[in-house]
Formats: C-alpha cells, structure tokens, sequence
C-alpha cells in the first residue's frame, strides 16, 4: 500500500512538473491568440464602420475605465459589454452568429482573447481592434466621452450662445449616475435685473453646481427657475433653489404631477443616482401658469408658452422674441432618438409643433441635443412623428399588428443616440395609442 502511495505521488509531480514547464506566459498566450483571430486596424475599421451599419462595435472596457481613458467610440454601433459579462450578455446584444463583430478594448491586451472567446461560442464573423481605442482617439476621430466635465457635476459646463444665453449641454444617453443626471439642456439668461434658469437640473447637488457656474459668469442673483415639465431631471433639483430664495415656475399641469407623482419620481432617481441624489426633495412651485406668462426681467422680455400636450401633457416652452431664440424643452429633440412614452400623445405632438413652427425662430436650444436651428429639429422630431405615424397608420389600415410595427424601417435614424434602445419602444407604445385614436 506504501509503494502504491508513492506510486500515485511520483505520477502527480511529474503531471504536474511537466504542466509548469509547459504553461505559456502571458506574452506567449497573447501572440498565440493574435495568430488565429482576425485583425483589423484603425484606418480599416473607420472604413468598416462608415460602410456597413450593421457592424457590432463591442467595448469591453469597464465603465470607471471608460470614463478615465475619456470615452468611446462615438459610432451608433458602439456596444459597451465589460470583458467579464461577455459570454453572458452577447447573445442578447448580437441575436444573429454571422453578424460582423468588432471587438476593442484599451490597449489591444483583452480584445484579443475577448474575440477568441466569441469565437470558440460559434460567431463567424469577428474581428479584433488590434490597435486600441488609445489609437482611435490619438487619431483625433469621433469620441463620445461620459462626462465632458469631470470635474464638475454638470455634464458639460454652460456655453454663450447669444449675449445673455447660455447653455449647459446634457448627455444624450438616459440619466445614470456617471453623468449626474444631467441627460437634459439646463439653460439661463442673463439680464441687467436678475437670472432666469430653465429647469431645476436632477438633484440638488446638480442644481448647486449650476449655480456654482452662474456665480463666475455674472453677480447678478437667480430670480426665477422656471420647470419645462414634471420629469424629474426638470424639476428634482427645485428644493436647491427654494433655499437660495428663488422663485419656482412651471405650467399648472406639472404641479398637478408632482403632488401625485413627485415622491416616486424623487424614489428613483435617488436608486440611479446614489450618493448624488443627497439633500433633493420634492417642493411645489410658487407659481403656476395656464397658456402664457410673460416676464420682463430687466432688459430681456421672455414669454413661457403652452401649446398643449406634447411629449408630456405638461411640456413648456421659452421664447424671446427680440432675439428670435427657443428653448423648445421636450417638444424638440436633436442628436438622440426622440423617446415616445406610454402618456405620450404624438398626434397633438404635432398640433403643438405647429405652434412652435410659427414662432420662426433663428436659434434653437432643444431639449435634448447641441444648440441647432428649425430645420434640424423639424427632421428629427416632427419628422420622425410624421412617419411612424403614417407608416403605423398604413399597418393598422390593412390589418397588421404589434410585430409588422416592430417591423417598420427606421433605419434613416439609426446614427441617432439611444436609436437601439428606444426605437422598438417607440413603435410599440405609438402602435397601441393609434389603435384607439
């Protein structure tokens, strides 16, 4: 029995000195890896990715390392799985096994083994970034970065547009923490009496740091926020400026909404938000209005119109009509997919923009999106309306049903931002409501 012992001991060691002896280092994997997958470089894959659409763009970063290395590539069919959820989030992300896939991290060290992987689980058609998102941004070529201010709360800091206007430009994704829930335009004027802000930002934190950035710009005092609606990215950040002694303004509709729904909103954005979401809480406006509110704030005549129900059966607007210049809030999206919502009401979506479109304005600060003209958000969100509309309507005409709307070509927007999370969505809630139109 000894002699077996030792038998079986002898047979382990040399298994296992035979294993040492022939594991490979990590330089000695990598190069293997490299010899049996497919590259592609950088020039190749700005081809690649102007050329065919439906090329899967999947960074496998982490996303504290995203926001460090300052960003990704800005292309619509850039996917962001981390290297550790790969095997188990693709499928979702890439349903067909024989779509093209290229794969990038960093500095080219995970991509490699990342494509092998996809690989060995039978995608047919995948590529390795060899040279990195390192060499995409040296390169200078288009970058969506998580935060344009890391230092700041705000997304990105306030900017001119006209003499007296300024902007402090959202993130076109949805409103998570890294961007401070900053995902929407938080705009102000200046005048020789007084600041008006649109929109009390997220969270009080968010709001602080606007007004932190007011501060350098003019020791003029914040003497209004006015509310585009009851969304909470809008209105969350309003408790921030009832301690600063500023006046609270928004359309009588939204003060319905935040009695009834403010305590839910104020509870989830304090899910997504975290530590950010510290000191916000809910408080009604000082004052509310039906159809117009003019206000003279010294040099500066600015009206906040109604023109019904829109994105949100409470959406406002801000005009000044010297200045021929609008801040459409929510009727008027740019750079991002218009998101259609289960209250919204798309056919008086249109009633209002014509109202808008009256106005005729030069200059345009949306909702969503950098500052732009008509004519730009006229394409992407009247547009848009218009079409899924007509094509929808044309569905339920001949007897079609929820999949033929699932179905509808919106590919002409695809280059849009959150395009893939929100245009099955879109037709899906637009389907419903037109069936009982």
């Amino acid at each position: 029995m000894k002699h077996i012992n030792l038998l079986i001991k002898s047979i382990l060691f040399f298994y296992l000195l035979n294993s040492v002896s022939a594991a490979q280092t990590t330089e000695e994997l990598l190069a293997d890896v490299n010899k049996n997958i497919q590259q592609i470089n950088t020039e190749q894959l700005k081809n690649l990715l102007e050329k065919d659409k439906n090329v899967a763009l999947i960074d496998i970063r982490a996303a504290d390392e995203i926001a460090v290395m300052g960003g990704a590539i800005d292309v619509q069919q850039n996917i962001h799985i981390p290297r550790s959820w790969l095997e188990f989030r693709i499928a979702d992300a890439v349903t067909n096994k024989q779509r093209p896939i290229v794969i990038y991290c960093g500095t080219g060290v995970r991509s490699p083994l990342a494509t092998q992987t996809l690989m060995k689980m039978g995608y047919t058609n995948v590529s390795n970034y060899s040279d990195s998102f390192i060499a995409w941004k040296k390169a200078d070529l288009p970058v969506r970065s998580p935060d344009q201010a890391p230092l700041s709360m705000l997304y990105r800091m306030p900017q001119q547009v006209i003499e007296g206007v300024w902007t402090a430009i959202g993130a076109t994704a949805p409103p998570t923490y890294a961007n401070s829930g900053h995902n929407n335009n938080l705009s102000f004027i200046i005048s020789n009496e007084g600041v008006l802000v649109f929109n009390a930002g997220d969270n009080y934190l968010l709001a602080k740091a606007l007004h932190d950035e007011i501060k350098k710009l003019t020791e003029q005092k914040v003497k209004y926020v006015v509310l585009e609606n009851a969304q909470g990215h809008a209105m969350l950040g309003a408790n921030y400026w009832r301690e600063q002694g500023v006046e609270i303004i928004a359309h009588e509709n939204t003060a319905t909404k935040i009695k009834r729904k403010g305590q839910a909103i104020l509870e989830r954005m304090q899910r997504g938000r975290k530590d950010k979401a510290a000191h916000t809480q809910i408080v009604q406006p000082d004052r509310t209005f039906s159809d117009k509110l003019v206000i003279e704030l010294g040099d500066k005549q600015i009206e906040l119109l109604y023109f019904g129900p829109a994105h949100e059966h409470d959406d406002i607007i801000l005009w000044l009509p010297e200045e021929q210049l609008l801040i459409t809030g929510d009727l008027a999206f740019h750079q991002r997919l218009l998101p259609i919502f289960d209250n919204t009401d798309t056919l008086a979506w249109l009633d209002a923009w014509e109202k808008l479109a009256a106005l005729n304005a030069r200059i345009v600060i949306p909702g969503h999106g950098d500052v732009t003209d008509m004519s730009e958000v006229t394409k992407y969100t009247r547009d848009y309306l218009l079409y899924m509309r007509q094509t929808i309507q044309t569905i339920i005409d001949n007897g079609g049903d929820l999949q033929d709307a699932y179905a509808v070509d919106q590919s002409q927007y695809a280059h849009l931002h959150t395009f893939k999370q929100l245009n099955t969505l879109n037709a899906d809630r637009m389907f419903r409501a037109m069936e009982f139109e």
